[in-house]
């Protein structure tokens, strides 16, 4: 007869550590354009320093970005008491009235308008940020824009004029840009409810008209965590075993509630899945992420490895950023090996 052990094999799952700093950033009083809400940090590092561009919401309820910087990424050393850049969208019609029908369209957070959730990408000697521009009506598109790295370190936010990413009326959100050629193609990820879509795209100039077309490339899963809507939450970074994405997803069984994943993706083929977290590895569990303007929000929108280990930088219930780490061993240790789906 067979041996059989009573002792049940040990779950491995993805986890990351929340900072006992968090959260980084919250809203300031007395600055009018962020009092009230400072939440989905996109991030970049340029020479060791971690650099935040983070969605503020003030009086007028308008979305605009924040500058942040920390020297070890979770010690906030710099923190601008203005925007460093804002969206004015150009509207025939006047804002909705009604609260009910503007969050219909916006991406969350409840504003009026302006720029929301953004992502930045580092190629070469320039920063480029694609956001969710809102006009404050139903023109709700992916946009792009980009600043020289030498204007930015030097505060001089001088940034080029608003290329719109996506059609007018068609719901796209989260757009990422990878940071370097995948066969000769620059490479955008975004989302069209309830997946994550990808473009191939010869050029950066789209001053043409042309907009991403998008087509099927990572679905959600049924009966999982990530069973409603998924989207890229970070630019990819390149590792060696491929493209490390971090994204964020709903489930179908308590939509309310937004969890953080992991992927590694093919290098040559970046819609090939080789790993992807069976378990939410970040979960609403803390009070930033339960008390403000939206509880049970965890939402990523940056990402970089310092020092060997992957900073996950999320909005926590649309109110605060924070950040979670892991090391990186050990976290390809856990995607390789996890046996637990929820």
């Amino acid at each position: 007869m067979p041996f059989t052990s009573s002792v049940s094999e040990p779950k491995i799952q993805v986890t990351f550590q929340k900072s006992p700093h968090n959260p980084l950033i919250s809203p300031i009083p007395n600055h009018r354009w962020e009092r009230l809400q400072t939440f989905n940090p996109a991030v970049v590092e340029i020479e060791g320093t971690v650099y935040f561009f983070y969605r503020a919401i003030g009086e007028g309820d308008f979305s605009k970005i924040g500058y942040a910087s920390s020297k070890d990424g979770v010690t906030i050393d710099e923190r601008l008491p203005y925007p460093m850049y804002t969206y004015y969208p150009q509207s025939s019609r006047a804002p909705f009235t009604d609260r009910r029908r503007r969050l219909d369209y916006s991406s969350g957070g409840g504003t009026w308008g302006g720029c929301e959730d953004p992502r930045v990408t580092l190629i070469e000697d320039r920063i480029y940020m694609i956001f969710v521009a809102f006009n404050g009506w139903e023109d709700l598109r992916l946009a792009m824009t980009s600043i020289s790295v030498e204007d930015f370190l030097a505060k001089r936010f001088i940034w080029s004029p608003i290329q719109f990413l996506s059609d007018k009326k068609v719901i796209d959100k989260s757009g990422v840009l990878f940071p370097e050629k995948i066969r000769g193609k620059y490479v955008f990820f975004h989302r069209v409810f309830p997946n994550i879509l990808v473009d191939y795209e010869d050029s950066l100039d789209f001053s043409d008209g042309r907009v991403l077309q998008g087509k099927y490339c990572i679905k959600i899963r049924d009966n999982i965590w990530d069973s409603r809507k998924i989207g890229a939450g970070a630019p990819p970074i390149r590792i060696d075993e491929g493209w490390l994405l971090v994204y964020y997803a709903t489930d179908d069984r308590d939509d309310s509630q937004y969890k953080i994943g992991v992927m590694i993706l093919d290098y040559e083929n970046p819609c090939k899945v080789l790993y992807r977290t069976d378990a939410p590895a970040i979960r609403p569990t803390e009070w930033y992420e339960n008390e403000g303007h939206k509880h049970g929000i965890v939402y990523p929108c940056g990402a970089v490895i310092k020092d060997n280990k992957l900073f996950v930088y999320y909005g926590g219930a649309d109110s605060h950023v924070n950040v979670a780490y892991q090391d990186m061993d050990t976290l390809m240790f856990q995607l390789k090996n996890q046996n637990v789906v929820e």
